[in-house]
């Protein structure tokens, strides 16, 4: 993260590195989904939207998700198999 200019101990952002390039908020998102398998990949065509309109969408999303989706009390803790998915250690 520090690499990129980003602070890990200030996450005020959703940030992705991958292939060695950080991505943040809405083209985090979409690369994300890319990964996923069924209609998720199909995100992708929201990239011909220009960026500042598709992260104005993402800040609304995201100021709202709580009240929309809900909130859970606690955090998933994953499983050491689950977390070698995500962690690079």
């Amino acid at each position: 993260m520090q690499q990129h200019g980003f602070d890990p101990n200030d996450a005020k952002t959703f940030v992705l590195v991958a292939d060695g390039q950080a991505y943040t908020k809405s083209d985090a998102a979409i690369r994300v989904a890319g990964y996923f398998s069924g209609g998720w990949k199909l995100l992708g065509v929201f990239k011909i939207i220009p960026r500042p309109l598709r992260d104005w969408a993402y800040d609304v999303v995201a100021k709202r998700r709580y009240r929309w989706f809900g909130r859970l009390d606690s955090c998933m803790v994953p499983t050491p198999e689950l977390r070698k998915r995500f962690f690079q250690d």
